[in-house]
């Protein structure tokens, strides 16, 4: 059930991103705006399309999981209809919410998201700059939904919508949304999100729903006197096909094999935040804090 969903999905979506990207693309070639080129934009695809076979493989795997915490339920959600997708919705954004925070603030993690981040340029089809890896953690957050007794082909369904609602946010061709802009996540919402200027690393984490970052403290506005630079702080040296998707990887293992001096610091470079080290005292130039791809200045002991 959940393959033939997503695949007509896929069938129904693919043209309509197609056309868009498309549209965008000589529009802005038009005005002479230099947002699109054709080796990111190659990438953006090639790591879609590494994302999309591995959660085919997955979706089997998703499914039986999801299913059998639901057979654990609690709960028993009664509501039907409209109440229950909109709640169902409430509930997969803020769990997305969490699952995007460790995302960033978790190296080990990061390693994964920070292909999505890796784009200088900010278009409609950086949106399909995927996660490659995530597949394979993402449903332990979607697990708390179907305990609390949503059917789990509703869940990657709901997924799925939320989705494309956050492809579409990724484009700097409007300004402000008036109100839209205290309730949904909005493309100056995320424009921010993508910004590697130090105000804006780490916020608007949200996929559709603002309102978490309001509550959270990850929030912050586009500033109009501070453009947003799109992309890594530290832009990766080689991206390859195959470097694109490891390069943080490799840094990690550097580090576990040339800067721990024992478990504590082999823990902290491998769970702390991106751009975590060691205090040493008696290194005293060890204890500047250090910028990384991911932007974080974060020194100190775990």
């Amino acid at each position: 059930m959940t393959d033939f969903l997503q695949q007509l999905l896929l069938l129904i979506t693919t043209p309509l991103y197609v056309v868009i990207i498309g549209a965008h693309w000589g529009l802005s070639a038009w005005h002479r705006r230099d947002i699109y080129s054709l080796p990111d934009t190659a990438t953006n695809i090639y790591l879609t399309c590494l994302n999309s076979a591995l959660e085919l493989l997955m979706s089997g795997v998703v499914l039986v999981f999801l299913t059998w915490v639901w057979l654990q339920r609690e709960f028993h959600f009664e509501a039907s209809g409209f109440l229950y997708w909109f709640v169902l919705f409430v509930l997969e954004d803020f769990f997305y919410y969490i699952l995007h925070y460790v995302d960033h603030h978790c190296r080990f993690f990061w390693a994964v998201h920070v292909t999505h981040h890796s784009s200088s340029r900010f278009n409609f089809s950086t949106g399909f700059r995927s996660s490659v890896l995530q597949p394979l953690y993402r449903m332990f957050y979607f697990a708390p939904i179907a305990w609390l007794g949503f059917q789990p082909v509703d869940i990657l369904v709901m997924y799925a919508a939320t989705q494309i609602f956050g492809t579409f946010v990724h484009h700097d061709s409007c300004g402000k949304l008036g109100p839209l802009e205290w309730i949904f996540i909005t493309p100056s919402h995320h424009r921010v999100h993508h910004g590697s200027n130090p105000k804006y690393i780490d916020k608007n984490i949200g996929m559709a729903l603002v309102i978490w970052d309001r509550l959270f403290g990850t929030f912050v506005e586009e500033d109009p006197n501070e453009p947003v630079r799109y992309g890594l702080t530290k832009p990766v040296e080689a991206p390859g096909p195959v470097n694109i998707v490891i390069h943080e990887w490799r840094d990690i293992w550097r580090d576990l094999r040339t800067n721990a001096r024992d478990w504590r610091e082999s823990l902290g470079f491998l769970l702390a935040r991106p751009g975590w080290k060691p205090a040493r005292k008696q290194e005293p130039h060890a204890i500047a804090p250090a910028l990384t791809s991911a932007g974080r200045a974060i020194s100190g002991d775990i």
